[in-house]
């Protein structure tokens, strides 16, 4: 039997195998070397979408932040805003001394849209021009950056040194005749003791009331006492008292509803009617309900700080 020589060709058949072996050897490497490249393809692209994220955002938030000041504007000015009690002659309804955390309060401007202030009520207002003791005690700047930047922060609900505004309770409306006092040290109202059960006496002033009146409230204008009965410039002193002590309607900014700070004090402001068993004054008023306007104004106020928590969420997202 003769063996094949070098030259002679591998029968056909062992030909075929070895060349469908190359051929699935080199599909394999073609393959894993698709998938490799795929990989770093979805590998890049999750790189690219993240980075793409992180710059959208940084983008977006400047946006965002004066979204939030133009809405937080827009509130203070037409819904609602915070004040900070800058006196004891709210007290024990309101806290406002030296060395204490004063009180800040969230006052309406929704209520009176629909109605009048009523007896009871305690009001915000711009002091009129013969109010002269002012319960904010602070000078002036003369400095226009200073200027600008007061200006500012009282858009934004921080009030200016020289912005003469008061917090006080409605006693008495147009054409009612106030005067204090009655045999009992009490004020009336058409001849009438009004029940207050708000009224503070601060130790060591006594519990004495100042005399005053009568008073015929003038039209469109309001007559308001503080509950720290006799620690509180007010209708009665203000303007010299008599009618120029009384407020004028178009003055009162809002209603003050609840108060928001300190936490510890967080609570609706009582408002009861002192003319209500004195007068048998009606118990429905001709504003809002109590509540509905601060059920408007609460939600709207916190528009704008909600949107730069929603986007400090999303920044802290996209960082991981």
């Amino acid at each position: 039997m003769r063996s094949p020589g070098p030259e002679e060709e591998p029968p056909e058949e062992e030909r075929r195998v070895a060349e469908s072996q190359e051929g699935e050897g080199a599909e394999y490497d073609s393959g894993a070397q698709d998938a490799s490249e795929g990989s770093s393809a979805r590998s890049g692209s999750r790189r690219g979408g993240r980075k793409s994220k992180k710059g959208s955002f940084w983008r977006e938030l400047p946006i965002l932040i004066v979204t939030a000041l133009v809405l937080t504007v827009l509130l203070q000015a037409f819904v609602a805003r915070v004040y900070v009690i800058p006196s004891q002659s709210m007290e024990q309804t309101l806290h406002g001394c030296p060395g204490c955390s004063n009180d800040r309060i969230l006052v309406d401007k929704i209520s009176y849209l629909f109605g009048e202030p009523q007896p009871g009520d305690v009001v915000v207002f711009r002091g009129p021009d013969t109010w002269m003791q002012n319960e904010f005690d602070a000078p002036e700047t003369t400095n226009p950056v200073a200027q600008f930047f007061q200006g500012v922060g009282s858009l934004l609900g921080f009030p200016t040194p020289n912005e003469k505004d008061f917090v006080k309770r409605v006693i008495a409306t147009e054409g009612q005749t106030v005067a204090c006092c009655d045999p009992q040290n009490r004020v009336t109202v058409n001849g009438q003791p009004l029940h207050e059960p708000y009224v503070y006496w601060e130790p060591g002033r006594g519990k004495t009331q100042q005399e005053f009146g009568p008073v015929t409230v003038p039209r469109n204008h309001l007559w308001v006492m503080g509950d720290n009965r006799n620690d509180s410039a007010d209708s009665r002193v203000q303007g010299g008292g008599g009618v120029r002590g009384a407020v004028p309607v178009d003055n009162v900014i809002g209603k003050a509803q609840f108060i928001v700070l300190p936490p510890t004090r967080w609570q609706a402001i009582p408002e009861p009617d002192p003319q209500t068993i004195a007068l048998g004054a009606p118990t429905w008023r001709t504003e809002l309900p109590d509540g509905v306007g601060l059920a408007i104004a609460l939600p709207g106020f916190w528009v704008g700080r909600q949107r730069l928590t929603v986007a400090s969420h999303r920044g802290a997202q996209e960082y991981h």
